[in-house]
């Protein structure tokens, strides 16, 4: 089957065209239709010949992102599975936001999280995606087209993206990028850098490149634990990047861009929230310019973890913030629809 012209990266539009020898400026006015007014059809594109929509619906079909699923939680979160091709199908969702008086029920911001890859190959325990094991890498055209998507369906503005859907973002860097800054610039939707997060389980050689990057966008780190035997069991790929490195990593970050790092901790009873593994998150975040996440566990059926106690949570909190370091939990968000941190599993209902 032909490749939909959203299987391209946005960066590669223009080669696309310069092969049709097409002028330059048509590669804006593409890019335009396809990723700010977000047309379904070549037919749309009022100002580009009709030779040239013709030949692009023969060589690059426009078939847009398919809803196969959509679940909506009770706090108002949506969970949408989209078909990306006849083979691939990816998980995004929607996190709106509402100001305390509203009559219009409009969000005041709406988070999109969305997935860089189609199934994730790192295999972290906790995680539903990475039981999936990896499928492909998406284009950035791809993963623009779900923030898209997701806007459409809710009718307001996009005003945050997260890129803490399916798949490691630092595996398929260039892609990821590409999108980011689409999203960012001024020609797309113009989400400011700092409302744009690029999670991560801690991949050295993406944090070395996006420490070089001029963008401000924010950098999670899936970190969930600062003890190195616990990390290993719970993210098994990560095992060849040691938290030594990982830290000396993060300090060059940091003093180079100036920006302070997030960390993921996801709250395991028994497993990851003893007074030892306590004890060393404190000592990994010492001189560190960071900010801590504590993400209660949700539930993933078959899992054999179990969330820690709230008492446990909220004594992290206040140990962690004496020691001056900035600390919040994460209010999950979608969990009764499996849209929340570690669910994404493209599973229909």
């Amino acid at each position: 089957m032909t490749k939909s012209i959203y299987a391209y990266n946005i960066s590669e539009i223009s080669a696309l065209l310069t092969e049709l020898k097409q002028p330059r400026f048509r590669t804006k006015q593409l890019i335009t239709w396809l990723y700010r007014d977000n047309v379904q059809s070549y037919d749309e594109m009022t100002n580009l010949p009709t030779s040239l929509r013709q030949e692009l619906a023969k060589l690059y079909p426009l078939r847009p992102l398919s809803i196969v699923n959509k679940q909506v939680s009770k706090d108002g979160t949506r969970k949408y599975v989209f078909a990306c091709d006849e083979t691939t199908q990816v998980e995004a969702v929607g996190i709106p936001s509402f100001a305390q008086k509203n009559t219009r029920n409009e969000p005041k911001h709406l988070t999109v999280c969305f997935s860089t890859q189609a199934g994730c190959a790192m295999q972290c325990a906790f995680c539903a995606t990475g039981e999936e094991g990896l499928t492909r890498n998406l284009s950035s055209g791809e993963m623009v087209a779900q923030i898209l998507a997701v806007q459409n369906d809710f009718g307001c503005r996009v005003t945050n993206i997260v890129s803490m859907g399916q798949g490691e973002p630092f595996q398929n860097y260039d892609a990821v990028l590409d999108a980011l800054r689409y999203v960012n610039s001024k020609d797309g939707l113009q989400i400011g850098a700092r409302h744009i997060t690029l999670s991560s389980c801690g991949i050295l050689p993406g944090i070395q490149k996006l420490s070089n990057e001029p963008e401000q966008f924010t950098l999670a780190v899936s970190l969930h634990s600062a003890v190195q035997s616990t990390r290993d069991y719970l993210m098994p790929r990560c095992k060849n990047m040691p938290l030594e490195n990982l830290k000396e990593e993060l300090l060059v970050y940091t003093t180079k861009t100036g920006r302070r790092v997030s960390f993921e901790y996801l709250m395991i009873d028994s497993l990851n929230d003893t007074e030892q593994h306590l004890e060393a998150l404190i000592s990994f975040c010492e001189n560190l310019l960071c900010h801590i996440n504590l993400i209660p566990l949700n539930h993933i059926e078959g899992s054999r973890f179990n969330p820690s106690n709230p008492k446990t949570l909220a004594y992290w909190v206040t140990t962690l913030q004496s020691h001056g370091k900035e600390c919040t939990i994460r209010n999950s968000r979608g969990s009764d629809i499996d849209g929340a941190c570690g669910q994404l599993k493209n599973k229909i209902r």
